[in-house]
């Protein structure tokens, strides 16, 4: 594929994994609150897990693509997104699969002796350090995506700014959170944002076909102050 397309579908893929681990959330959240003292319903946490799945597959996706764009400005971090949305993929399907795990009619009734119910709130609780840990590599691995698509001018530099300080806040955030600090979603505005922003943007004119390599660059400018 062309810069261009690459572009786009790295744009689409942003804004379908929104989509789809938005629904996700929003159907396991539906099948929890059937009533108290019910087990989630299994149908809704099923349909909601496939689409968290599915996010995962997209989002591991969006590192492959990324990186074969950014390799050639950024090696490092092309590599460390990559790693980055890797390891998020992973995360988020064992999450994912916890809460399937806590839906199930057989857990309600208890194993082996064990309160059922205490196992679906572990299991809801592994589920939520998932996800934690999961946005806090992913605030981290992406300050060098969002470095590298500053200096490449791959992006305007307003919004690659923008995306530095929403991942910022967004690791910032996490890492309390994973402390024991309750911080909320608020932390993931700015981030979000800037995701479907630059999904927008990808999908309406790709990566500019002109911007030439950091290095590249770095080297005729050395040689011009020379």
């Amino acid at each position: 594929m062309s810069r261009t397309t690459t572009g786009r579908a790295i744009g689409a893929l942003f804004l379908l994994a929104f989509l789809a681990y938005g629904g996700g959330s929003a159907l396991v959240e539906a099948a929890a609150g059937d009533g108290a003292g019910q087990p989630p319903s299994q149908l809704l946490t099923s349909m909601g897990v496939l689409l968290i799945v599915v996010n995962s597959m997209i989002v591991a996706a969006i590192g492959v693509l990324a990186t074969v764009v950014l390799r050639q400005h950024d090696a490092f971090a092309a590599y460390t997104y990559l790693a980055t949305r890797l390891l998020e993929a992973v995360l988020l399907t064992v999450g994912a699969l916890a809460l399937l795990l806590a839906a199930s009619p057989t857990l309600a009734e208890g194993t082996a002796g064990v309160d059922g119910a205490l196992l679906a709130t572990s299991a809801v609780e592994a589920n939520d350090n998932a996800y934690t840990i999961a946005m806090l590599f992913l605030g981290l691995g992406s300050l060098p995506f969002c470095r590298a698509l500053l200096r490449s001018h791959l992006i305007p530099r307003p919004l690659a700014l923008w995306g530095l300080l929403g991942y910022a806040v967004v690791a910032v955030g996490m890492g309390l959170e994973l402390v024991g600090y309750g911080i909320g979603m608020a932390v993931w505005i700015p981030g979000g944002l800037f995701e479907v922003a630059l999904g927008v943007l990808l999908v309406v004119r790709g990566f500019p076909r002109g911007a030439a390599p950091v290095a590249r660059r770095d080297q005729s400018d050395a040689m011009a102050d020379a």
